[in-house]
């Protein structure tokens, strides 16, 4: 058996390429959209991928099985479990078998067994793979997607909190604490393979290891340790993090069908001209470093930096009916565009150079930095107003006197909370989500922008007032 996981640290995301070496075929589980990779290893291996599966209709990422579907005549294997409301409804053009728990199917000699693991979501499945080509009759492993990870288990309030579905939260968890009892039954040796690490929103605590096996998860993992029910559902509603906005968007774009990649040309713009006859409808994203940026940028322009949180930020702060400009180097261009298209942001219309953008000095303005100490005697003047754009975890364990909470995701959408005719200071645990707010702030025509310096940590390590 060949076996292989992939790891994009943009969205913390799993995927998994299995074949049978003896037959030459193999499947991909979870796949991303873009398959490039997949297609290579597969080739150099000797192997074709006949089939790609899933373990749920993903909410965090463009799942790549429809594209899969099209462009290798992969068959699709996906669950039939859940309600109406929970089937995919792009199955009339591709080949494709429907799951339910206790079914299998095989990929050569490679046998995949299904677990239905409702909690993150209704229709969650899982898989247990055993490898007969190896004439064993004991299962290897456990695909898990997002129900178990290493350290942590499956949030189920997404459907609540980002699809708006009402109730889904405390029924979730109480599914999550019955499915819970078959991963318990399985044998302490399965490995377990999930579909993300740490950094993903579809936990709160998923530990940094990419495989675990199931006995070390019932020694370690906090969720397997509660045995009383309602204990179990309080904690695991407690202290979730907010889901990103295009949670919802995904949950639909997966279950209805994903578009196909586009991989035409995008317009490179030559002059501050071309940039300017842009409308309003048009975000103008500034991929640069916020040091960079606040330095000196295009006035109108956000700054979305290009390292491994720009799909999370991208997808709170750009809306799908937005078309993009990009400021940034031709040679991340290629590299941004699939960053973005992972999370189905598929309208970048046109690019231009930052030397370019910043030909005009008419058309630039900047934002300064500030440390602790000068914003500790501007907090009483009534000139400055200081917001800070963390989580709400982080607020509820800390904060900066005066300081108003609009979390970053949500401040483009709630501007009008913000009083007018300040100098505005924004503040977040480092510098850097703040540093996006300021550009978020400027771009609407807040322009009298200072970003704190080290942030919240600088703060405490300078053992500053705080309150709780």
């Amino acid at each position: 058996m060949f076996f292989r996981s992939f790891f994009d640290e943009n969205l913390a995301h799993m995927s998994y390429l299995v074949g049978c070496q003896r037959t030459g075929e193999a499947i991909i589980i979870d796949p991303a959209r873009n398959l490039q990779l997949y297609k290579e290893t597969a080739e150099k291996e000797g192997l074709e991928i006949i089939a790609a599966t899933e373990t749920h209709i993903h909410a965090d990422f463009v799942s790549g099985s429809r594209e899969a579907a099209k462009q290798l005549g992969a068959t699709l294997y996906l669950s039939d479990e859940g309600d109406e409301n929970w089937k995919y409804q792009y199955l009339d053009e591709v080949n494709y078998v429907l799951l339910k728990d206790g079914s299998t199917f095989t990929i050569g000699l490679v046998e995949f067994q299904v677990m239905h693991t409702p909690g993150h979501t209704p229709e969650s499945i899982s898989f247990v793979l055993t490898d007969k080509g190896s004439g064993s009759t004991k299962p290897m492993g456990i695909f898990s997607g997002d129900f178990v990870f290493v350290g942590d288990i499956g949030r189920p309030d997404l459907l609540e909190k980002a699809a708006g579905v009402k109730g889904t939260a405390s029924l979730g968890a109480r599914q999550m604490f019955h499915s819970l009892k078959k991963f318990k039954s399985l044998p302490d040796y399965l490995q377990v393979w999930p579909a993300h690490g740490a950094g993903s929103a579809c936990g709160k605590a998923l530990g940094a290891v990419p495989v675990s096996t199931v006995g070390y998860e019932k020694l370690n993992n906090w969720a397997l340790k509660i045995e009383d029910e309602e204990e179990f559902v309080t904690t695991l509603l407690t202290g979730q993090p907010e889901p990103p906005a295009y949670f919802a968007m995904m949950k639909k774009v997966n279950k209805l069908g994903p578009d196909y990649l586009n991989d035409g040309p995008i317009k490179t713009l030559s002059s501050v001209e071309e940039l300017e006859r842009f409308s309003s409808e048009t975000v103008i994203l500034d991929t640069r470093s916020a040091k960079d940026f606040a330095a000196s940028h295009f006035k109108g322009a956000i700054n979305i930096p290009f390292d491994k949180s720009i799909t999370n930020w991208a997808g709170w702060l750009i809306g799908y009916d937005q078309n993009i400009v990009l400021i940034t180097p031709e040679k991340d261009l290629d590299s941004i565009r699939k960053a973005l298209a992972s999370i189905g942001l598929d309208k970048i219309v046109a690019r231009v150079e930052p030397a370019i953008a910043l030909e005009d000095t008419s058309n630039l303005e900047n934002y300064r930095e500030i440390d602790v100490h000068q914003l500790q005697k501007l907090l009483h003047d009534d000139q400055y107003h200081l917001i800070d754009v963390r989580n709400q975890s982080e607020w509820d364990d800390g904060r900066i006197e005066s300081a108003q909470h609009i979390m970053l995701g949500t401040l483009k959408n709630r501007l009008n909370e913000i009083p007018a005719g300040k100098k505005y200071i924004v503040q977040c645990r480092s510098g850097a989500r703040s540093a996006i707010a300021a550009s978020i702030l400027q771009a609407n025509g807040l322009h009298d922008v200072y970003n704190l310096k080290g942030g919240y940590i600088a703060w405490k390590k300078e053992n500053l007032p705080i309150l709780k």
